[in-house]
Formats: structure tokens, sequence, C-alpha cells
């Protein structure tokens, strides 16, 4: 009996051995208590999550970016190419989560596009260099904005390629956060040393419109017209405002095309123009058709009276 005791306790034991090294290197949060969850020894300054893959952290500290892939468990340095090491930003692009920015405290922005392997600077016309924060389109990843300590805010359309500034009607140029309205990404907020919140609208007007539809056709037929707004990032809804010669304007509310249909009963050359709108401008668009009249041809009533007989 004592020889099936000791062999039970020993059995215990190694299972609980096992299940220890099973368990190294995960971590578990507490029940509503905080659990320390590293990396050790550095100020943490931003953290990101990899939208794909949970369980990939991101930690930007005063000594650089650590990248744990275990929920926090163990962290290792991801620094390849990244020439100064204090980090106060960092965002994944939602769309491709191995494309990472980190914002520097004195070096301007790094990307990375291989998960945080590797850091190169990406700063052309990115005059300020101090990076507080940065935001990220979430429909369109390759728009983001960097906020400065002493700059205002900064965008790119390109990933990072190039930046501008974007600073009309900010007052305070020391931006300390920025947030981007997740369900309406056109509108951006610029949290500021000093001078509040401010927010801004950002609107793309129609550059162009084209009409297509057809340059001929007869009386008392019916003929559809599409309009197209370019470029494509214009900011949608976009009124439409269609006239045409002898007939009263249709008014729609459409994204990037609006399609009508005129019918002349008169012949003779009808010009139709639309007009694209939206909050930030407008753009004109005119079409000619030419229509021709109708014609009935009628028998002669005895030539009618032969081909019915027949």
């Amino acid at each position: 009996m004592s020889h099936t005791t000791t062999f039970q306790k020993i059995l215990l034991l190694i299972l609980l051995v096992l299940l220890g090294a099973s368990q190294a290197g995960s971590v578990s949060a507490g029940i509503n208590v905080w659990t320390s969850n590293g990396p050790e020894g550095g100020s943490i300054t931003a953290l990101e999550i990899d939208p794909a893959t949970p369980a990939t952290i991101y930690a930007g500290t005063h000594d650089g970016i650590f990248k744990s892939t275990n929920g926090g468990g163990n962290w290792s340095a991801a620094n390849t190419g990244l020439t100064k090491a204090g980090v106060r930003a960092l965002a994944i692009d939602p769309a491709t989560p191995t494309t990472l920015y980190a914002g520097t405290w004195g070096c301007g922005v790094f990307k990375s596009t291989n998960g945080s392997g590797s850091w190169s600077a990406v700063n052309t016309g990115l005059i300020a260099t101090g990076i507080y924060d940065l935001a990220i389109d979430p429909t369109t990843p390759t728009t983001l904005y960097a906020g400065a300590f002493d700059g205002g805010v900064f965008k790119s359309t390109n990933g990072g390629a190039n930046w501008s500034e974007f600073n009309d009607g900010l007052t305070s140029t020391r931006v300390y956060a920025l947030a981007i309205n997740p369900t309406t990404p056109a509108t951006l907020y610029a949290g500021t040393f000093g001078g509040g919140v401010f927010a801004i609208q950002m609107v793309t007007a129609p550059a162009n419109v084209t009409i297509s539809g057809p340059t001929t056709g007869m009386s008392n037929h019916t003929y559809a017209f599409t309009a197209s707004v370019g470029p494509l990032t214009t900011t949608t809804p976009i009124t439409y405002v269609w006239e045409a010669t002898g007939q009263s304007p249709v008014t729609t509310t459409a994204h990037l095309t609006s399609t009508v249909t005129f019918n002349w009963s008169t012949s003779g050359e009808k010009v139709i123009s639309v007009t694209a709108e939206n909050a930030g401008g407008t753009s004109r668009e005119t079409h000619i058709i030419a229509i021709g009249a109708q014609y009935q041809i009628y028998l002669p009533l005895v030539l009618r009276q032969s081909t019915e007989r027949m």
C-alpha cells in the first residue's frame, strides 16, 4: 500500500512539473487584479495588439520596442534598424498587421513591413521629429497621421513615404494625442497641450465628373445616362443635380456614380448637364445627344386590306 502511495505522489509531482513546463511563457491576467506582464526594466509609452493575432503584442519603451507572441508571457527586443530608442507611439495597419509604424522622440517615424523584424525611417516632409502619437485611417490604411510635440499634425497618404503639414485651424501645435472616428474615418481628433481637443472633418471634393450615354437617339424613346465622379477617394455621399433640355431637373444622392433616364418627344440637339457636389466642392460636366424624329409609315388602305387577306 505504501508503494502505491509513493508511486502516486511521484506521478503527481511529474504531472505538476509537466503542467508548469507547458505553461511556461504563457500569461494569465489576474481576476479583478492587475498582474505584471513585463517587459521588465523600462517605462512603457505605447502598446499595440495585433488585430489578427491578439497574442502578439508590441510595447514601445524608452529602450526601444519589445515584442511578445504569447500574450506577454515572454518579450524580446525588436529594434533592428531603429536608430532612436525612445518610442512614444505605435500603430498597426489593420489590413496588413505585419506593417507597423513607430513614432520616436527625436527621429520621427519608423516603419516595419515584417512584423517588427526590421525598421526603416520614413520622414520625407516630416519637419517635426518628436512624435507623440500616430493614427491610421481604418478604411484606407495607407493614410496615417502623426501628432508632433512641436509641429502639429502631419498627414501621409502613401504609407509614410511622404508627409505634409495638416494644421489649418490648429492654434496649438503641440499635439499629444490623435483619434479617428471608427465609423466615420473622415473625422479626426487632436488632443493638444493647453489648447484642448480639436476636430476636423476631412472631405475630398469631386475633381471631375464624366457622363456616359448615347449621343444619338429617336424621339419618344427613353435613354439612360450615368455620371461617374473621380477620384475614387472622393468623399461620399455626393449630391447629383441633373438638367436636360426640355426636362425638369433631377436631384439624386449617391456614391461615385448616378444614373438617370430622359425621354424627349421632340427632335433636335439636347444638352444634358450634371453637377456633382459634396461639402468639399463641386464639379460639372455636359453631354449632347441628337434626337431624331420618329416617323410612322402608313400603308394605303387597298394595300393594307390586301396584306390582311394574305
